[in-house]
């Protein structure tokens, strides 16, 4: 694991590594294919497609096929069930990731290797360094970052999986070097009940509210949810710092100890300020009038986390929102080296060191919409992509993922030096299906944003979406679930029928042409929106992370497939509303 003192070389020579990496895109690119090769050739699923014994970088492009998950399936399985990692790759996997992403229903296990888990910390610490150099200042102070973990589960070979964010905060490279820049003590993030570790995290950066600089956490979602529970509890941290006595109902034995060396003494002072603060009847800036020293807000954005970015601009009062870092339990990709980036606009530049990567050439249809399958062009080096292209990225590691389609379509935005950065457009197995036609997350992410619009003057905030394809019915519609509620309350507004069907017809006339061409033949009924009440989406959060999704890395669907899932928003519906059933 990273050592305090490389940790200390990344942040003194970083920006020169950055530009030496960014400068060597193809050297760098073929060395790292060659390593692994080297490495693997020999194995069992490699040694296959290289009959003569000849495992160079050509004849890995042309006999290597391109491969999803279920297609390396059996080899992680045979590995998790006790045979020997060789099988697959020379390292020896230290432990298996949990991807978000699942295989029949379980979450897919990503082997893991000191040398992956390496690459990882030193992207993460360049990001860092990236990111503390635009702003003055964030350099001294701490860290109020929400962060939470599962519990690990073993395989039969004794190997454990878990999701990246829990190996990583029980490494000794964090527990002995990053933890001490965070006002969360360590055992309040290793604590299991994630309501103890909310409520203790959130004390913790309260107590320390001056020296907060950075506030944060992985995901877009996991701040939504902590400015509800902040709405929720604040009375009751409140009354903890009046006092200088934890709640109750706080029985983790790590929390305990944690809070005993914080919350010292009563802080009548303190308790008022913050009192006062949150009694005032809107919320918009809370953020920085809770921690008025914080310099920017740190976490992913893009993606299907763009449909917070209006709630946390809000909260945030104007600080900028930065998303550092594109990475999945696969493999690291890029950072963004212009944090001050609208989120809207954010690119990630590529790292030519952290896995050998290929583009799949993906086609742009007249109305600007992904094409379902790549084009008959041949897969691009990193070093060969063309600007304004659409590509679907594939990766091939030392952990032993080799020409792996990741699912993610991206864009061609810019270079730095010669290495391309990239805008993610879409996951590309997320889609609203109904017979032929096929709504993308990017369609139906743009679709929204344009519907949401028209409720903003009216001091209506969306904070959470999702949708589903109701085929119950023939013919079948796409079904829209918005969480909504009044700037700076938590109030349900009052919902008018006109404008609630016009944010109908903006989200249809939104969708391409067959789409269109479908629904106005009748193949399609009339798009539904669904609107629940406040705190329905927190509901489906605990549903998921009671089938074993992490906190930290819980995203809110875009599309529902679970019919458990649409039973739990369809408990929460206070109204329902439809486009006209003639329309184009």
């Amino acid at each position: 694991m990273a050592s305090e003192k490389e940790i200390k070389e990344i942040y003194e020579n970083g920006m020169n590594i950055l530009e030496d990496l960014t400068n060597n895109v193809q050297e760098i690119q073929e060395q790292v294919l060659e390593e692994i090769l080297k490495s693997n050739a020999g194995t069992e699923y490699l040694s296959r497609f290289f009959p003569n014994g000849e495992a160079d970088n050509q004849s890995f492009k042309t006999n290597v096929p391109i491969i999803t998950y279920e297609d390396i399936k059996p080899y992680i399985d045979r590995i998790a069930n006790g045979e020997t990692s060789s099988i697959l790759l020379a390292y020896r996997i230290i432990q298996f990731l949990l991807s978000t992403g699942t295989s029949g229903g379980q979450p897919k296990l990503i082997p893991m290797t000191a040398e992956s888990f390496e690459k990882r910390m030193s992207d993460l610490l360049l990001s860092d360094l990236v990111t503390r150099k635009c702003f003055s200042g964030s350099d001294e102070g701490k860290s109020l970052y929400l962060y939470f973990i599962k519990p690990e589960m073993e395989t039969p070979s004794g190997l454990k999986a878990s999701f990246f964010t829990t190996f990583y905060f029980k490494t000794e490279s964090f527990k002995n070097g990053l933890a001490k820049f965070f006002t969360s003590p360590i055992d309040t993030i290793l604590c299991l009940d994630n309501k103890q570790s909310m409520f203790c995290q959130l004390l913790t950066g309260l107590l320390q509210r001056d020296e907060v600089v950075r506030f944060g956490s992985t995901f877009a979602s996991v701040l939504a949810r902590t400015i509800k529970f902040l709405e929720d509890y604040w009375r009751e941290l409140c009354c903890n710092i009046r006092t200088g006595y934890i709640s109750d109902w706080i029985i983790d034995p790590g929390c305990k100890n944690a809070m005993s060396l914080i919350l010292t003494r009563p802080n009548p002072e303190l308790a008022d300020s913050i009192q006062q603060i949150c009694e005032d009847k809107s919320w918009e800036g809370i953020i920085v009038k809770l921690w008025p020293n914080i310099k920017y807000i740190h976490c992913i954005i893009t993606g299907s986390m763009s449909q917070y970015v209006s709630l946390l601009e809000f909260y945030g009062g104007g600080i900028p929102l930065v998303s550092p870092i594109y990475n999945s339990s696969e493999s690291s990709f890029g950072i963004n080296l212009k944090p001050l980036s609208k989120p809207f606009d954010v690119s990630y530049t590529f790292l030519p060191n952290t896995a050998y990567f290929e583009f799949l050439p993906v086609g742009k249809d007249g109305e600007g919409k992904t094409q379902e399958t790549w084009t008959d062009d041949e897969p691009v080096d990193l070093a060969n992509v063309k600007l304004g292209r659409y590509y679907e990225v594939v990766v091939t590691t030392l952990a032993g993922l080799y020409r792996y389609r990741v699912g993610d379509v991206l864009k061609v935005t810019g270079f730095r030096n010669k290495s391309p950065q990239f805008q993610f457009v879409e996951r590309r197995n997320v889609v609203l299906s109904i017979d032929v036609d096929k709504t993308t997350e990017e369609d139906l992410s743009k679709a929204i944003m344009k519907a949401k619009l028209i409720l903003e003057p009216l001091g209506i905030m969306l904070t959470t979406c999702s949708s589903y394809a109701d085929t119950s019915l023939t013919p079948g519609r796409y079904v829209l679930f918005w969480e909504l509620k009044m700037k700076g309350r938590n109030d349900l507004p009052k919902l008018d029928a006109k404008i609630m069907e016009q944010c109908c017809c903006i989200v249809e006339e939104s969708f391409d042409f067959t789409y269109k061409s479908h629904r106005k033949g009748g193949a399609i009924s009339a798009l539904e929106l669904r609107v629940v009440k406040h705190g329905t989406f927190d509901e489906l959060m605990d549903f998921y992370v009671s089938k074993g999704v992490s906190v930290a890395q819980y995203k809110p669907p875009s599309c529902l497939k679970s019919e458990e899932a649409v039973k739990i928003l369809n408990s929460g519906m206070v109204g329902k509303f439809f486009s006209p059933k003639t329309m184009f």
